[in-house]
């Protein structure tokens, strides 16, 4: 588990988060995981490959990373089929699930708003 994975499991214990909010953005920071959660909530089941076809700035490393950070977490389900070659398919838990209708907002909220940040356009 990374230092900061640690970090977030010790504040929820102590409850040392200031609100729920905080905690919120703890889970579901990083770049590429609301963009994860959000194929994986409208595409269902996805294998490693799929996902890094949908995404493809990100490099196998950082996309390893998140995914691991987020199945951690609680918000996403890795299933490994006893096959050869090995076969592992993601998916979301109920947790992950539960998210699914903030990051449909965020997404709408975006498709709004983008005309207020020339910026982002390029990107």
């Amino acid at each position: 588990m990374s230092d900061l994975r640690s970090e977030i499991k010790r504040e929820i214990e102590s409850g040392e988060y200031n609100c729920e909010k905080e905690l919120t953005l703890s889970i579901i920071s990083g770049k590429w995981k609301i963009i994860i959660i959000y194929y994986l909530g409208t595409e269902g089941v996805l294998r490693f490959s799929e996902i890094n076809r949908l995404l493809p700035k990100i490099s196998h490393k950082v996309l390893t990373t998140q995914i691991r950070e987020l199945e951690e977490d609680g918000v996403v389900h890795r299933k490994v089929f006893a096959e050869v070659p090995s076969k592992v398919e993601y998916s979301l838990t109920t947790l992950g699930e539960s998210l699914i209708p903030i990051v449909l907002m965020m997404d709408e909220w975006g498709k709004k708003n983008i005309k207020h940040f020339p910026v982002a356009k390029n990107r």
